[in-house]
């Protein structure tokens, strides 16, 4: 190989692997450059403990970056390839999601019941707790488009067999990375050096023997053109089976919240009660009579009539009597199927020395079909007392107490489960060029790419009744010669309607039921385009060394599009779709630099214009300083001002609605059945957040291997994009506040509608401590590294200006401190690792106040409640991988999580909303699927 040709490829590597570390695309680039100065690496020494592997670097253009977060200028959590592979969990987004900082991710676990949102069976990731919308999500520094309408990414959709890494950044980054970035930026760096073939097939179940999950994933890199070309190709299939409603004995017992039936206001009993054996008292499986005096009167298996046991009833609930006769919170998927198909493809070609060219194609189909629950008619059905299906004695009785109608609770036994539907394909285009040049004696690097990304989806929601055909189905009658017709086909004897049973179970025949039930259905079309263009160096020198500057520009389109079919964009129980047009543009511009003052001291500014058309300019910038008296400590402050602009679901959204229920103040707080109608706003102003991070990190000289960090974060952000639940804006009308009384709907003196719409709260405010630790060394004849991260959460609330501010922060929405600990070792041909991981106790809110006797008043703001306390969690997960010999590289492998297959804590729902038909515990927050082994093989030739 001439010298010419060996230096090019030397060349050529520094590029790429600059361009995977993001460092050739703004913010990254300055972050790491930071990182050197910081660490004062004017050498490209590497050091490294004898016999325990050194940490990794790369060669940039002639200077040694360390690749790990200890380095940066803000706190960053560097994820290893060894370390996703050592744990071998079933897909990145799994692993990621343990990580301390990112909690209340969508996964298909907690997407599973979110049928009109579009969002189910999607990972996407949330930073700090935030939402996943104000979490940037990039792919070797690249933005990707977003799986669902409101702009979140699907981790699924990258390529897992070519992911190399993993770097989080937590805290503020708009200036740097580009807006969105409110509380960080999650980068996915590939592998896009690689050469060779390697492959692993893999499969898992749990050990209740569900949730069976195959999958194979494929990828192939070879050089061309003596060097100078390098093609790329991944490919993926995974099926899981998913588990159809929740099959396991800790959802058995009937937690829920309810309201408490001893409680009146001022009689010092707690007002809300969490229990045990607890169900509704105004509907059944097959029907109850909720008024009248035949109230209580139930319909079982054939129409048989019954009598209900009410036990201790408060409507809408009831503790004991026949509460387990009336449980259907085991009618959701435990975890929605899986079917995904993933290709990638890369090609690159360097046209000279110092200029390289590529393209890149990837192309994800995926699908996914959950259970989401009955259909619940909590006492607001009207029968009336000719109808044909009623029991002659009940008849009777209705004549003889001269009763026209009675109302009917439901759980409806007789129709299917409701079920989501989701197809999506995502669709990927990158074009792009990255280069180095010498100019003014001083090196140069750039990158350039334009990205066009296309998501179609479909979103089915299956065996959904239509408001109005069930309303003529169920008043059925006889006809004049004795059959059961519809009322309605008395006067209209060609209108197709089919009688209706809604009293008892299995008293229905399949023409019935095709006649009510339909797939409400809408297809979205979501279109990404970005051109941007980055160039950095170090233009000159100061007293303390050179100044390193990046700059860049990107121009940015999303646009929405849909098509929904007229007869399902209303009159449907959930769904009721609307198509969504709109369209919006970014164009920003920034200049970052890092400007070293002294030995071991930095200072780090950016500052970042960016236009939107919706809302107009907005500036963001970041001022940051890293200290390093000494080589063993070293200290970082960062000060930002961060954006985030409403989201094309928040801006356009046409509308979608569901059947809810809530407590009406205005009727005793009678439990009333409403529609729930979400839209967008087009008035929404961008979020403008400000951001604080301290820290300290500790690398001792006489502990080599070992690094510590501690780091503090503030974000508040004005102007918080969001919505009020529908009982909120319910409670606050009936306090008089006429905002809230625009929103709401009446048919009578019954709610009919809430309208739930978004716009920009006053305040939202995240404070916490971050905190890592690692520690490599010898260990016998192997290696150990120990691996530590926590979040502790101080603080986390909204203030939308009106109601009370709560402090989420050990709340079970956010628990006070999440955790993640993994020793591995490594004694060739084994490698073994051992995780814990866990969250502390929680509360379930904090406006909440616990008593049991003499309570004070129970108020909106702080309702009174018997238990405000749920049990934290630990789990140990165990992974072992062992190296068989064969090829270059062949490993079997097996993972247990959740190694003692510990259930999760209980976690009550109530007393309104959907709480009857949720599992009992907290999807987001614990393990939910017990012990799931995961065995496989992994090799490369």
């Amino acid at each position: 190989m001439s010298r010419n040709l060996q230096m090019h490829n030397v060349r050529a590597r520094g590029l790429r692997s600059a361009r995977k570390l993001g460092l050739t695309h703004g913010a990254s680039a300055m972050a790491l450059l930071l990182g050197v100065a910081a660490a004062g690496a004017a050498s490209a020494q590497t050091v490294a403990t004898p016999g325990v592997a050194s940490v990794e670097e790369v060669v940039v253009t002639g200077t040694r970056v360390v690749r790990d977060g200890y380095q940066a200028p803000t706190p960053l959590t560097v994820i290893s390839e060894t370390e996703i592979l050592a744990a071998a969990p079933s897909n990145v987004a799994d692993f990621v999601n343990d990580i301390p900082s990112i909690v209340g991710s969508a996964t298909p676990q907690t997407s599973n019941a979110s049928i009109s949102s579009g969002t189910a069976g999607v990972n996407a990731l949330n930073l700090r707790g935030l939402g996943a919308s104000r979490t940037l999500v990039l792919l070797n520094g690249q933005r990707s488009v977003g799986s669902t309408i409101t702009g979140s990414v699907d981790v699924n959709t990258f390529p897992q067999g070519l992911i190399s890494g993993v770097q989080i950044v937590t805290g503020g980054a708009s200036a740097a990375y580009g807006s969105d970035a409110v509380s960080g930026v999650v980068n996915f760096i590939l592998d896009t050096d690689y050469q060779g073939f390697k492959g692993s097939v893999e499969a898992g179940q749990t050990t209740y023997g569900d949730d069976d999950e195959y999958r194979v994933n494929l990828t192939y890199g070879t050089p061309f053109a003596g060097g100078r070309g390098h093609l790329l190709l991944n490919g993926e299939i995974v099926d899981r089976e998913g588990i159809y409603g929740v099959p396991r004995d800790w959802n058995n017992d009937g937690w829920y919240i309810i309201t408490n039936p001893n409680y009146a206001p001022g009689n010092g009993q707690p007002e809300r009660f969490v229990t045990s054996g607890a169900g509704l008292s105004n509907a059944t499986p097959g029907g109850i009579i909720v008024n009248t005096p035949l109230r209580g009167t139930t319909f079982g298996v054939g129409g048989v009539v019954g009598q209900q046991a009410y036990g201790l009833t408060r409507d809408p609930w009831m503790i004991g009597g026949d509460w387990e006769s009336v449980q259907v919170n085991n009618k959701q998927s435990l975890n929605a199927d899986d079917r995904r198909k993933g290709f990638f493809g890369r090609v690159s070609f360097d046209i000279t020395d110092n200029i390289e060219i590529f393209g890149q194609f990837s192309y994800n189909e995926h699908a996914s079909l959950g259970w989401t629950g009955v259909q619940f008619n909590q006492g607001n059905v009207t029968i009336r007392s000719d109808n044909a299906f009623l029991p002659a004695d009940i008849r009777q009785q209705l004549a003889a107490l001269n009763i026209a109608s009675f109302n009917l609770g439901t759980t409806n036994a007789d129709l299917p489960i409701r079920k989501t539907d989701n197809e999506r394909s995502v669709t990927r285009y990158v074009v792009g060029a990255e280069g180095d040049f010498d100019a003014f004696d001083r090196a140069w690097r750039w990158d350039a790419y334009y990205q066009r990304g296309e998501t179609d989806t479909l979103e089915i929601a299956r065996d959904i009744t239509n408001n109005a055909r069930l309303a003529l189905a169920q008043d059925a009658v006889f006809a004049p010669n004795g059959d059961i017709v519809c009322r309605s086909t008395l006067t209209n004897p060609t209108n197709g309607c089919v009688p209706f049973n809604r009293m008892g179970i299995g008293v229905n025949s399949q023409a019935a039921l095709d006649y009510i039930l339909g797939n409400p259905q809408r297809k979205q079309f979501f279109t990404q385009q970005v051109a941007a263009a980055n160039i950095s160096g170090d233009p000159f020198s100061t007293w303390a060394g050179p100044v390193s500057m990046a700059a860049g520009i990107e121009h940015r389109k999303e646009e929405v599009s849909g098509e929904v079919p007229t007869e399902f964009q209303s009159g449907w129980f959930v769904g009721n779709y609307r198509p969504t047009f709109g369209s919006y543009t970014v164009t920003e511009a920034y200049v970052e630099a890092v400007i070293p003052l002294a030995d071991g001291f930095d200072l780090n500014a950016a500052v970042r214009g960016t236009d939107y058309s919706t809302s107009g300019y907005v500036t963001t910038w970041k001022v940051g300083a890293v200290y390093s008296p000494i080589p063993d400590v070293r200290f970082r402050v960062t000060r930002s001002r961060d954006i985030r602009a409403p989201n094309l679901n928040e801006l356009f959204a046409a509308g979608t609605s569901r059947t809810n229920t809530l407590l009406d103040p205005f009727n005793n707080n009678q439990s009333t059945q409403f529609l729930e109608l979400t839209t967008g706003n087009l008035n929404l102003d961008p979020e403008l957040a400000d951001t604080w991070g301290v820290g300290v990190v500790l690398q001792p000289t006489f502990l080599p291997g070992f690094a510590a960090a501690i780091d503090y974060f503030d974000i508040q952000i004005e102007g918080a994009i969001g919505s009020v639940q529908a009982n909120t804006i319910v409670d606050r009308c009936f306090q008089g506040n006429q905002t809230y009384c625009a929103a709401i709907t009446r048919s009578g003196n019954q709610i009919s509608q809430v309208s739930v719409s978004p716009f920009n709260f006053a305040v939202q405010k995240s404070r916490g401590l971050d905190l890592e630790a690692s520690y490599r060394f010898n260990l016998g004849d192997g290696a150990m590294a120990l691996r530590a991260v926590g979040t502790y959460y101080l603080e986390n609330y909204e203030d939308n200006g009106i109601d009370a501010p709560t402090d989420t922060a050990g709340s079970i929405s956010l628990p006070e401190f999440i955790y993640r600990a993994t020793a591995t070792y490594t004694a060739d041909p084994w490698t073994i690792q051992v995780t814990g991981r866990g969250v502390s106790e929680s509360t379930y809110d904090n406006s909440f106040i616990e008593c049991t006797t003499g309570c004070p008043v129970s108020t909106i703001e702080n309702r009174t409640i018997n238990n405000n306390k749920i049990d934290g969690a630990f789990y140990v997960d165990l992974a072992m991988t062992y190296d068989l010999k064969v090829l270059q590289k062949t490993e079997a492998f097996v993972s247990i999580s959740n190694l003692f297959n510990r259930d999760p804590e209980i976690v009550a729902y109530g007393p309104a909303g959907t709480a009857y038909g949720n599992p009992s515990t907290s999807q987001g927050v614990y393990d939910i699927l017990g012990r799931v082994f995961r065995v496989g093989v992994r090799f490369e030739y």
